[in-house]
């Protein structure tokens, strides 16, 4: 199929009907149709597996299934069956399921670092639940994130940082800081400045270098000698990782750690775990002041909890995370090999772990570039490739990454056409795509 050819009618009408009902015509904002480029993002109708289907019948390879959540492919059989199995049990109780202590038990021996848990339907509870606590237990106000992590929360202490802090009072923004990731100097700094006020430290274990020798196991020291909780957002290291994520790929224990995405393979379901005295801070047994931990109608819906213990029981049997790097490194080998031959091998780029890859698209001065990514992922979608990222999922096979290599090739030779010609707007067929960070539309 050539770009001429690629037309998206069904989808564009589709588009326009989501938008004159869901604010920014999706519920998520990656998901929404200004991360693609102008007329061609498809509305989906269906997956299986690493591909998916648009309204309009186009098929796709897949990557970055569910914002990385669908890491075993889409409608994964044993996932499906076991979901199917609590259907006709009912699915929301009055008191707690058995299945909620089976998914407890199952967790906490997939994540053993961990001597609690507690469930709930997406990541930004979890993590506000993190910070509530680590406030608590601190009795301290402000928190720090991890300056090089682009998410943590839909809540105000973390949306307010962002430039789209628009509805968040400047009071709730003043008390969260930031910190650089792999600078233990500068943390410590931080901390020192702010002594005895910071109730926690959050970041990503990692995410797209590894974490310098011994950094992580220095910011827990560095975390214990200032009397702050440190907390692992491990939604994206969670299981990509390893099955017990960053912590136990690393072997660092933090006080407190959130998982999500690869946890339901697409169903809703997220975890807070930690330390024993500090998640009791949430129970019935602790002496001290109750923390309103987290508390969700939906939080322990049986058919969404078997998801994630039928997960992990697929990854631990069939190395599921093995096979993610497997995969990662072939296409990430194939694309660079593919850029190199058309001469664009530093101006698309592929980096971080192999079951995470993500691209840069550079101009020729070597500068981050939505004009150029917008021509890139314009002919990705005109060759059958989704691809907001290269993250892949289990369900990939040689074929799938040797199509994606070839498309990216095509891609890259108009890549290398609008370098010669210092400017890719002859491709670009509309605005650029946007970053999903913004002040105004």
């Amino acid at each position: 199929m050539t770009d001429e050819d690629f037309t998206l009618s069904r989808s564009r009408a589709a588009n326009e009907r989501l938008h004159a009902l869901v604010p920014g015509g999706a519920h998520t904002y990656a998901k929404g149709d200004d991360q693609y480029p102008e007329g061609l993002a498809p509305v989906i109708s269906h997956g299986r597996g690493a591909h998916v289907w648009d309204v309009d019948g186009n098929r796709y390879v897949e990557y970055g299934s569910g914002l990385r959540s669908v890491s075993l492919g889409h409608a994964h059989p044993r996932v499906v069956e076991a979901v199917r199995r609590e259907l006709d049990r009912g699915s929301n109780f009055v008191r707690p399921s058995v299945v909620e202590l089976e998914a407890a038990e199952r967790f906490l021996a997939t994540v053993p670092t961990a001597e609690m848990v507690k469930f709930a339907k997406n990541g930004s509870d979890a993590t506000t639940a993190a910070v509530r606590l680590a406030r608590a237990a601190t009795g301290r106000p402000r928190v720090a994130v991890c300056a090089d992590h682009p998410f943590f929360s839909v809540d105000d202490w973390f949306i307010g940082t962002t430039p789209m802090s628009a509805g968040v009072p400047a009071a709730t923004t003043g008390l969260t800081l930031s910190f650089p990731y792999g600078d233990l100097a500068a943390t410590e700094e931080l901390l020192t400045r702010y002594e005895d006020e910071i109730a926690c430290l959050i970041l990503e274990p990692a995410a797209h270098t590894e974490p310098p020798p011994g950094y992580l196991q220095g910011l827990r020291e560095v975390a214990d000698r200032h009397g702050c909780v440190l907390v692992f957002d491990e939604m994206i290291t969670g299981f990509r990782w390893s099955e017990a994520g960053a912590q136990g790929l690393y072997g660092v224990v933090p006080d407190l750690s959130t998982f999500g995405k690869a946890l339901g393979n697409g169903f809703a379901v997220a975890a807070l775990a930690g330390r024993r005295a500090l998640m009791e801070r949430g129970g019935l047994r602790h002496p001290g002041d109750r923390v309103f931990l987290l508390s969700t109608t939906h939080g322990a819906e049986t058919h969404a909890l078997a998801a994630a213990m039928a997960v992990q029981t697929v990854y631990v049997e069939e190395g599921v995370t093995a096979r993610l790097h497997a995969l990662g490194e072939r296409l990430a080998s194939g694309v660079r090999e593919a850029a190199a031959g058309m001469g664009v091998g530093d101006h698309v780029v592929v980096r971080g772990r192999a079951s995470n890859l993500v691209f840069a698209t550079l101009d020729g001065d070597g500068r981050p570039s939505q004009a150029y990514r917008t021509l890139f992922l314009r002919r990705l979608l005109a060759g059958g490739v989704l691809a907001p990222s290269f993250v892949v999922s289990g369900a990939l096979d040689d074929a799938d990454i040797e199509h994606t290599v070839e498309v990216v090739a095509e891609a890259c030779a108009v890549y290398r056409k609008a370098l010669d010609a210092g400017d890719p707007t002859p491709w670009l067929g509309g605005r650029p795509v946007q970053p999903v960070f913004r002040r105004l539309v």
